[in-house]
């Protein structure tokens, strides 16, 4: 565990480091980068911040536009998420994705700073996509784990927690997570980085059971899931377009935290 004393902090990313789908009442996305950040700059005032996280980009393209900016910034901690978007790429392969990953992290330490990524959890149930998807998530999450044991990154193992997988977890694209979502991740790192007060288990609590529902609900939620998300995604991938483009990071220099409410909110 680390010390959790830190100065400046850099995200680097997809839509779950920008903060899909948790909004924050001004147009914008909060999400997990933001809500740490917080937990942090509670602890360490002064606190620096900068997410360069873009929607839409793929391990390579993060490698080749994110990279760099963080570097440059010489962070004592860096996040570093990607893969979710080239497992529904047709090319996709798992240590190719890794190994981008893996260059990532290695620079990123090299510059001193503390790293952390995360295992992906496997979104097919919820997206009714088989055993494709599941066997890409499962191949590419043993990459990342082998490649955080050999670099010395801190892992959280998202993908091993039984509440990865509650519905009640995700935002109705059922690819990224709602405020709760956000919200118990970034809790479970504070915890992982030894921030000050930041309570274990924030992954591993127990929610009431879900209401049951009937099968032509489901079966609606399901219909109206596919023509909201699925054929909007299938025609962008037609013309070679992605949710990212025209989208620049959000906060791409680093400023001082102020934090926003008190932890878990």
């Amino acid at each position: 565990m680390s010390t959790g004393r830190y100065r400046r902090y850099v995200a680097l990313g997809d839509s779950s480091t920008e903060g899909l789908d948790d909004p924050d009442g001004a147009g914008h996305y909060r999400g997990w980068a933001d809500r740490l950040a917080e937990h942090i700059a509670r602890a360490n005032p002064g606190l620096e911040y900068a997410n360069l996280a873009v929607r839409g980009r793929s391990a390579g393209e993060i490698a080749a536009t994110q990279l760099a900016p963080a570097l440059a910034m010489r962070p004592d901690l860096a996040t570093v998420v990607a893969g979710m978007n080239d497992l529904l790429r047709r090319n996709f392969d798992a240590s190719r994705v890794a190994g981008h990953v893996a260059k990532m992290v290695h620079e990123l330490i090299a510059v001193g700073a503390t790293v952390v990524t995360f295992t992906i959890p496997d979104v097919s149930g919820r997206m009714r996509l088989g055993r494709t998807l599941t066997a890409r998530t499962d191949a590419l999450n043993r990459e990342l784990r082998r490649m955080a044991q050999d670099s010395g990154a801190n892992l959280l193992d998202l993908a091993s927690y039984e509440l990865a997988y509650d519905d009640r977890m995700w935002a109705r694209d059922r690819i990224h997570g709602n405020a709760a979502g956000h919200a118990a991740i970034a809790n479970e790192l504070a915890h992982v980085l030894g921030i000050p007060d930041a309570a274990p288990g924030a992954l591993s609590a127990a929610l009431e059971p879900p209401v049951s529902r009937g099968r032509f609900e489901v079966l609606a939620e399901d219909l109206r899931w596919v023509r909201l998300y699925v054929l909007p995604w299938a025609w962008r991938r037609l013309r070679g377009r992605t949710t990212g483009d025209g989208i620049t990071a959000k906060r791409p220099t680093p400023r001082v935290v102020v934090p926003r409410d008190p932890p878990g909110g």
